[in-house]
């Protein structure tokens, strides 16, 4: 893949210029299609998808990226990070403030030069790293502009995947297996979390991956948590080991959740067994223009028919891509009219309570086509015994 010119060694861009361009220009006609004049994009995951920048430097502060058209994307960033966003971004026009106090002034004054004071300009105000504050200020600075909620523009274009990025989900998935196999391989009757998380970085890293992202990995009774960090427990006979991990490539992270038992146990069993059944009926039923909601009421109805309702808790699915997914992007619950396109990439954590509060499952990564869904991944779902 293209690299920037750089004077700063292993600094650059993921992709060719040109696929950003082709994104931003893709975000500027859904930011016209909107009603609005202006879109200032604050989401990590946004922002790397539009300019190639990691967005380390904005925990620290708002780092907007202002896409207006007819002007050159323009990044307002600490005057501390422009090298490193010049160095991983493909933007040519960045604009310093000192503190974080100077940022209204300093993106107002952008906006203002633009010509963006008293017209429609979106924020993703249901996004990370834009506060109430921030928002406040700004609109002090410029009370003639109107600030309206663009959550969702950049994550509708993001949502279809063009070739470069599927490859790169492709090769995150190859990671994903070398972890999971891992995970399966690491099993036995009291091996703590701690020492199969040591060995599946290690395997990943064995195998040239730039990283494993974690979100969860728990032994026995430590399945009653969601998303639970490894610790040093170990697990022991008849127990339940869950994990949700994703391999990452350019910032693309593809995850999967899968369970093992080591030993016996009928009800964890049987929770799998129903989860691998509502994800088949799900999968078999995607398609493009098929509605998020759809997809959400289909496994629903599965897990209905199994009489254990209560038993499903979360939603069916969520749009993904870049830092694995973002606040605004499409989910697949009740009330999401949004319509499946080909191209998209989703992951489908089916997860189930048992009785006892355990919560065990399965999921797919799957990436949408003409023909339907089709998985990502070559790992098996079924239950892994050790």
């Amino acid at each position: 893949m293209d690299q920037l010119s750089s004077a700063i060694p292993l600094s650059g861009i993921s992709f060719p210029k040109a696929e950003y361009e082709r994104r931003q220009q893709k975000v500027l006609e859904a930011v016209a299609s909107a009603g609005l004049d202006a879109l200032l994009v604050t989401a990590l995951g946004h922002a790397r998808y539009l300019t190639g920048y990691y967005g380390g430097g904005s925990y620290f502060g708002p780092f907007p990226l202002i896409l207006a058209p007819g002007r050159a994307p323009t990044y307002v960033v600490r005057e501390y990070e422009v090298q490193t966003v010049r160095a991983y971004s493909c933007v040519g026009e960045i604009v310093p403030y000192t503190q974080e106090r100077d940022f209204a002034k300093v993106c107002a004054d952008v906006l203002r030069r633009y010509g963006l004071q008293t017209k429609r300009v979106g924020l993703e105000l249901r996004c990370w790293n834009i506060t109430p504050a921030d928002v406040y200020k700004l609109e002090a600075e410029l009370p003639g502009m109107t600030v309206v909620d663009a959550t969702e523009v950049v994550g509708s274009v993001a949502a279809v995947k063009s070739e470069l990025e599927v490859e790169a989900m492709r090769n995150a998935m190859a990671m994903t297996e070398v972890a999971v196999r891992t995970f399966q391989e690491t099993l036995r009757n009291g091996v703590t979390e701690s020492e199969t998380w040591a060995a599946m970085q290690g395997a990943v890293k064995k195998a040239g991956g730039e990283e494993l992202r974690l979100v969860s990995l728990v032994f026995g009774e430590r399945t009653k948590l969601a998303h639970g960090l490894p610790a040093d427990h170990p697990i022991s006979d008849n127990e339940p080991a869950v994990t949700e991990i994703g391999g990452v490539k350019c910032g693309y992270a593809a995850g999967l959740v899968r369970t093992a038992v080591v030993g016996r146990h009928p009800e964890f069993e049987s929770l799998l067994a129903l989860s691998n059944e509502a994800l088949d009926t799900v999968i078999d039923f995607i398609k493009p223009g098929v509605a998020a909601e759809e997809v959400d009421a289909t496994v629903r109805k599965v897990v209905e028919r199994s009489g254990r309702r209560r038993a499903f808790r979360n939603k069916a699915g969520y749009q993904t891509g870049i830092n694995w997914s973002e606040r605004g992007n499409m989910d697949m619950v009740p009330g999401v009219k949004d319509l499946l396109k080909a191209g998209m990439t989703l992951h489908m954590p089916i997860m189930l309570f048992g009785e006892k509060g355990h919560i065990i499952g399965c999921s797919d990564h799957v990436l949408v086509t003409e023909r339907g869904a089709k998985s990502l991944s070559n790992t098996p779902r079924t239950l892994y015994r050790a």
